[in-house]
């Protein structure tokens, strides 16, 4: 049996630009999306916290440092800059691997800089993370 479990998110980031005539998609501060553990084109799920609007789409990387979440193409109506956003990927896991899977959670600042990152514990409890190279040692 598989379940899907959030891989990761960003918490209450700030979106930055929205772009309706580029091609869709989110772009995200290379930092952030290091710090989260998604991959470049991977899907996300947008909660926009100021409107209620959920939608789906998928990564672009920013310039490291920039701060920047932009909302691209036909996403871009459904938030503005200054909203606040949760962004989130999910994975597919064997029931075996639910169990040992702890997703990881990048809180921001009002300018989208990092102010702490880890790992859900299984009581739902942000915890103290180590450093990962690379996504395949989140599983």
């Amino acid at each position: 049996m598989q379940v899907t479990l959030m891989k990761g998110k960003i918490h209450r980031a700030r979106v930055t630009e929205a772009d309706l005539h580029y091609e869709g998609s989110i772009s995200i501060d290379r930092n952030l999306i290091e710090a989260a553990g998604f991959l470049i084109n991977e899907r996300v799920d947008i909660y926009n916290i100021d409107t209620g609007a959920r939608f789906s789409t998928y990564v672009i990387e920013a310039p490291a440092g920039s701060g920047a979440i932009g909302l691209n193409g036909a996403a871009a109506r459904l938030a503005m800059a200054g909203d606040k956003v949760i962004i989130v990927a999910y994975a597919g896991f064997d029931a075996e691997e639910a169990r040992r899977f702890r997703p990881r959670v990048v809180m921001v600042d009002e300018k989208n800089r990092r102010v702490e990152a880890g790992e859900v514990s299984s009581a739902g409890v942000l915890a103290e993370a180590a450093s990962f190279d690379s996504v395949d040692e989140l599983a």
